[in-house]
């Protein structure tokens, strides 16, 4: 690799000019911790007029990023536009194929074509770096594909979405609902002010554990259905009662090996106060890693933002000058596993049910009842009455039972006149 590294930037986003700003203060830094010197010499954005946190020269703006490939020798290129598919798939390919390492923050991207992408990055023998799609400024795909990685890894699951944990953790302290929640964190610039829909149905943590899971299991990127539920349906009265039980809701990613079959799920939990993960809060996020003979690993930070987004990106780019070639998902495409996906039906957990419901004699047992023919047996039960507007709220916890029990049961609800509205479900975790 020459001493001078062309770079170029191209997204220029709240995390995209961030880097930038950082790459520009940073050079004297870099070249000492390197020996190399980095040149921007091109950058890409949509709009070379957006008003942006930090100044962008104008001079080696391109509206097309592809021309930048054409006319330039680019060393090292970041992509932060952020799309699955269209420019940012077609910029990662095109600058592999030209033997141009690519940095990433995109886990839409690697979670949907990263195993097509690696295979790219190793045919033309450079790097394809994507810490910062992960938890942000926390180093967890490096700590599993360098610090910990003649370890038998069993399971990964932790808090990977910042939106939702503050969402979460600010209805428990504020005391105020879901609406007004998000309208709080869509101004602090936690949550997407149009449309932070991918936050909030977990879409967003399920793309990591993908990733996850392939780095921690040596497999192929899955493509597997599987059960993905997000926080829209959690309300405040849900929190409250939990807090009653010692418990908090937390929106956890879990990717684990169950009789060698891959399960991937993301979902909310109800998990104990005392617990690790249970204190977890605000817009951080933890990973706990479970391996063989590490025991448990905890990793635990800001997960969002374009500070701790930049920290990650920048370290892959120091990797990279410091002549690290590695393969992206820890080892050969050609040597990944595919694994087979685990029964969701066969998924065991203890279930938190609410239902709202007319109060009257007899609703109670229907609903007992319900459970008993599905094999869910009942080990609390709490009755709170509102007899101003003759309602009821019952919530009922469970002793540990099947996803499809689970599901069975849920189902049939749906046609009993007494209760109000679809009961609301959380798992517990453990």
């Amino acid at each position: 690799m020459n001493k001078i590294i062309n770079i170029a930037v191209v997204g220029l986003g709240q995390v995209g000019n961030y880097l930038l700003n950082e790459l520009n203060t940073k050079k004297k830094e870099i070249e000492l911790k390197t020996g190399k010197k980095i040149k921007i010499v091109a950058v890409s954005a949509r709009n070379i007029n957006k008003k942006r946190q930090f100044k962008v020269d104008k001079k080696l703006f391109y509206k097309n990023p592809l021309d930048i490939l054409k006319k330039h020798q680019v060393d090292i290129l970041f992509e932060a536009i952020g799309q699955s598919d269209g420019v940012s798939k077609k910029i990662v390919e095109t600058a592999l194929k030209n033997g141009t390492h690519v940095v990433t923050p995109n886990k839409a991207l690697i979670s949907k074509h990263g195993n097509d992408l690696s295979k790219l990055a190793e045919k033309n023998n450079v790097n394809l770096e994507f810490e910062a799609s992960v938890a942000g400024g926390i180093p967890v795909l490096r700590a599993i594909k360098e610090g910990l990685a003649t370890n038998k890894i069993s399971k990964v699951y932790g808090i990977l979405n910042g939106t939702s944990n503050y969402i979460l953790s600010e209805m428990e302290n504020s005391n105020k609902n879901f609406p007004d929640v998000l309208k709080k964190a869509q101004q602090l610039g936690y949550a997407e002010p149009g449309n932070p829909k991918l936050d909030l149905n977990g879409f967003d943590a399920f793309a990591k554990v993908r990733i996850l899971s392939a780095l921690a299991f040596n497999s192929k990127i899955s493509k597997h259905k599987c059960l993905m539920e997000g926080i829209e349906k959690i309300e405040l009265k849900d929190i409250k009662i939990a807090n009653q039980l010692d418990l908090r809701v937390k929106l956890l990613g879990i990717s684990e090996l169950k009789n060698n079959q891959l399960f991937e799920t993301v979902h909310p939990c109800l998990v104990s106060k005392k617990s690790y993960i249970g204190n977890v809060n605000g817009v951080m996020n933890a990973v706990i890693i479970e391996g063989k003979p590490v025991g448990e690993s905890v990793l635990q930070g800001e997960g969002a933002g374009p500070g701790p987004t930049s920290s990650a990106l920048l370290s892959d780019l120091l990797s990279i000058l410091r002549g690290n070639i590695k393969k992206p998902l820890g080892v050969s495409v050609s040597k990944l596993k595919s694994l087979k996906p685990y029964n969701v039906n066969n998924y065991v957990n203890s279930l938190y049910l609410r239902f709202e419901v007319k109060d009257k004699s007899g609703v109670l047992s229907q609903i007992t009842n319900r459970l008993a023919k599905y094999k869910i047996s009942i080990k609390r039960i709490i009755q709170t009455p509102d007899k101003k507007n003759d309602k009821a709220t019952i919530v009922i916890i469970s002793h540990k039972t099947s996803e499809l029990n689970c599901n069975n049961c849920l189902s049939i609800f749906k046609n009993n006149k007494n209760i109000l509205k679809t009961p609301t479900l959380i798992r517990l975790l453990g």
